[in-house]
């Protein structure tokens, strides 16, 4: 019976796509109804609107007008300057224009009036090439905007620029290109307006808008994109610059946003040491923005990534060193890995924020790992774990673009870092001092890491993110305890957290998100990774996958995380048996 009612559906949908397409061929076509026809009224100037492209069939008279004064438009850009229609009558269904060119006009010669050094270099200003070619009014509208660019770039807001002794014979004209820069224009001051606790100081440093400073329009622009990148606040409009003759205050719009972060995510996964069971594995995060409105950030994190293997990581942000613009951080990381080794890894760093976008950084780390006394000997003497202490010293540029910190649908971002130092080993008293003998006790460390993140806006709702990030660790005298971590939610989905060990390694992510509202939505991901790892005694290299989907979206207590992956690679299967589920919940107040 339901194959007969499904068949009967069938028959009436063709039934209705049939009718839909018969009257679709019955909707008369829109002909066009009006023809222009431009007539030159020289005949050099019929041959020169050969080389203009231009409608010639309208619906109706009004359209072929317009399109006639847009060919005068064309002319008139090309110096052109006295090209007019004198005439549009209508003759049935034909619009005749009476089209004329005129001459072209060109620079006899312009010559620099009284532009400076510096400004000639900025505005690309040479008075060659203002010789004997077309006069352009497009071109000379560019070269002021340029001018005039300069002008705000350096303090005179209110500059003007003019020709001078301005002389036409016949189709050739003689000028002089004139600036006045009126006075010089200084910041007094900035304001906040909103509800925010942010405050001006902290803002006026981190902007570097300083009291008594050169005006400098550019700023002003680049300032709108700097506050992006601090999460704790959203700006709701454009700044606004008011001047008092020759001061400048600027006002700025912003309110805060819940950006002070305490949450936990719970994880199962398939117990490896007790069949048919689920270890549970953890994190929690608490993190602390714009203590007091001054931009200071504190941040704490601890992780339980699988049985008697834990993370503790902290991090400290201070802007404004000594009243400056550059910015003092400190982390710490530590790392036990069951009953194998421990690292201890503390770091400095100095950051300056760029105008445009970018964060440059520098930074002095101290690694210190020691293998934990429960360690196999065996491992010891196979070179797969050392006692080493590692100092380097490094240069890291961040360049940032996306619209949202939290939630970005559009934009780029690329992070590389660089890093040398030295590496020295720490003999063990559980093995012979014969033992070092055939290693270098000393050696030089170099590493190399490189993220790149593209978010492509997909109609109103939607997002495609791409991400390409790796590292690479080189030295002659690698140990597991020196490698890379990969693996979970923070790198390859499908996988344990710091599943496998990597002296280098990179990933490629594909992830579309749906947005259901501005903090909530629905990813679908395919992530893609190839690790090395270059032991003394052995290679190996991998391209493991995962895939998976999740979901993310706001309620009264936070954001709710939900994400179920699988993965695949030579020590594990694409099975549903070794499947990852994470969630959790972020409280932002």
């Amino acid at each position: 019976m339901y194959k007969i009612a499904a068949l009967s559906f069938c028959f009436l949908l063709w039934l209705l796509l049939v009718a839909a397409q018969a009257q679709a061929r019955q909707v008369p076509e829109v002909q066009n109804k009006v023809i222009l026809q431009v007539d030159a009224r020289e005949p050099y100037s019929q041959q020169l609107l050969k080389g203009y492209s231009y409608r010639t069939a309208f619906p109706d008279s009004a359209a072929a007008a317009k399109e006639a004064l847009q060919l005068v438009y064309k002319l008139q850009q090309d110096a052109f300057l006295l090209a007019s229609a004198d005439s549009l009558y209508l003759h049935r269904d034909t619009l005749h224009v009476k089209l004329n060119t005129g001459q072209q006009f060109e620079w006899a010669q312009l010559r620099n009036g009284n532009l400076s050094e510096g400004i000639l270099i900025e505005s690309g200003f040479r008075e060659k090439f203002y010789h004997n070619v077309p006069f352009k009014p497009s071109e000379y509208v560019k070269l002021q905007q340029r001018i005039l660019a300069y002008a705000e770039r350096n303090g005179y807001p209110f500059a003007s620029v003019w020709l001078d002794s301005i002389q036409v014979k016949e189709n050739k004209v003689t000028a002089a290109l004139m600036v006045e820069k009126a006075f010089v224009v200084t910041y007094d001051s900035l304001a906040i307006v909103g509800d925010t606790k942010t405050q001006p100081k902290f803002l006026m440093h981190y902007l570097q808008l300083l009291p008594g400073q050169i005006y400098n329009q550019d700023q002003i622009n680049a300032s709108q994109r700097m506050l992006t990148q601090l999460p704790y606040i959203r700006s709701t409009r454009s700044p606004q610059v008011r001047f008092a003759r020759d001061k400048a205050k600027v006002y700025y719009f912003l309110e805060d946003r819940q950006a002070n972060q305490i949450d936990g995510v719970v994880g199962f996964l398939p117990d490896p040491a007790r069949k048919d069971k689920l270890l549970i594995t953890g994190e929690a995060n608490l993190n602390i923005r714009n203590i007091q409105g001054t931009g200071k950030q504190l941040g704490l994190q601890w992780r339980r990534v699988n049985k008697g293997s834990v993370i503790l990581n902290g991090e400290y942000l201070h802007p404004n060193l000594f009243g400056t613009p550059f910015e003092v951080g400190a982390k710490f990381s530590l790392l036990k890995q069951d009953s194998s080794f421990i690292t201890i890894q503390p770091r400095l760093q100095l950051a300056y924020h760029t105008l445009k976008y970018g964060r440059v950084s520098v930074f002095t780390e101290w690694r210190n790992s020691r293998v934990l006394s429960s360690a196999s000997t065996q491992s010891l003497q196979q070179l797969d774990l050392a006692d080493a202490r590692t100092n380097t010293y490094g240069f890291t540029y961040l360049w940032n673009n996306l619209d949202d910190f939290y939630f970005p649908k559009r934009g780029r971002l690329v992070e590389l870092q660089l890093a040398a130092g030295n590496k020295k080993l720490l003999r063990n008293a559980d093995l012979e001092k014969s033992f070092y003998d055939t290693l270098d006790i000393k050696t030089t460390q170099l590493s190399l890491g490189l993220r790149l993140e593209n978010f492509l806006r997909v109609g109103k709702s939607s997002a495609l993110l791409t991400r390409v990030r790796g590292e690479a660790l080189l030295n002659n005298q690698i140990f597991l305890n020196d490698m890379y971590r990969l693996g979970g939610l923070n790198t390859l989905r499908g996988f344990d957290d710091y599943f496998f060990y990597a002296s280098s390694y990179a990933v490629g992510t594909l992830e579309y998100r749906l947005f259901t509202a501005q903090d909530s939505f629905v990813l679908l991901f395919y992530d893609q990774g190839y690790y090395r790892s270059d032991l003394e005694s052995t290679l190996v290299q991998d391209f493991p996958f995962g895939i998976g989907g999740g979901i993310s979206f706001s309620t009264g207590v936070g954001i709710f995380q939900l994400v179920y992956s699988l993965g695949k690679s030579e020590q594990q299967p694409l099975s549903f048996k070794y499947s990852k589920i994470h969630f959790g919940i972020t409280s932002k107040f």
